[in-house]
């Protein structure tokens, strides 16, 4: 009988403390919970760009990123990019994108120009649009103004005094066709050229005087008829340039880039 007393007592004691043991290390302290609220409270979703290694991005990029800005061979990697002012065989003979080599555009752009692009692949499929300038922020617009200024190439500079132009906002875009051997069509002069021979009012009497060919003009109307298709709108005196709104539609609605 004591034996069974022993024993009843002994296991009796093993179980309180058994339940003793398990109820410390199931429930947490009060200092615990609230260390484990402070631990989960301090986690916050980022604001950054996760999905891609911006360390392969240049600044002006990264910045023209979180400004809401496309890079166009991220929304459509099918269209070329070749940035004229990366180097320094453009009309100013100077390097004016120190470290720009992507191209980009306010969305509105960018997605007309996924439309323009559209447009030329059902044309011709094996086509495909070039990009030599886009989105320029308003830094590189005075130190283009400041290589022309005073010199006769001014007059095709927008004055960054007087507000810029659509390049600016992102709402412009320099362009042409690729072939199917992906080289440019001929389109009567090189993009960037300074002279009538680029401009597009004036294309019978161009062709009329050996200074393009007609199959350069066709090349001409063939660009501006998929970019106007898609909502751009022409520059009459640079076959390349393509504006998405007017110069007074961008100051009511839209943005410049510092």
């Amino acid at each position: 009988m004591g034996k069974t007393l022993r024993l009843i007592r002994y296991n009796t004691s093993f179980l309180f403390w058994l339940m003793l043991l398990l109820s410390c290390s199931c429930t947490p302290t009060k200092e615990k919970q609230q260390q484990n609220v402070a631990y989960i409270d301090s986690i916050r979703p980022t604001t950054s760009i996760p999905l891609e290694n911006t360390s392969t991005k240049s600044q002006t990029a990264v910045t023209l990123d979180s400004l809401g800005f496309v890079n166009i061979s991220e929304l459509d990697p099918t269209i070329h990019i070749e940035l004229m002012y990366t180097r320094s065989d453009n009309f100013t003979g100077e390097i004016l994108y120190d470290d720009l080599k992507e191209a980009y555009l306010h969305p509105d752009a960018a997605h007309a120009l996924m439309q323009a692009q559209k447009e030329l692949k059902q044309l011709y499929p094996s086509y495909s649009l070039i990009i030599y300038d886009a989105a320029r922020p308003m830094s590189v617009q005075k130190k283009m103004w400041n290589v022309v200024k005073g010199t006769s190439k001014f007059k095709y500079v927008s004055n960054p005094n007087h507000g810029g132009g659509l390049h600016n906002y992102g709402l412009a875009v320099d362009i042409s066709i690729l072939d199917s051997l992906g080289n440019p069509l001929p389109m009567g002069t090189k993009v960037d050229h300074l002279g009538f021979e680029a401009n597009i009012t004036q294309e019978n009497e161009l062709v009329h005087t050996g200074k393009i060919s007609e199959n350069e003009r066709q090349n001409r109307i063939l660009l501006r008829t998929v970019m106007k298709k898609a909502g751009f709108r022409p520059l009459p005196s640079e076959w390349w340039h393509f504006n998405f709104c007017s110069r007074d539609e961008a100051k009511r609605k839209y943005k410049l880039i510092p």
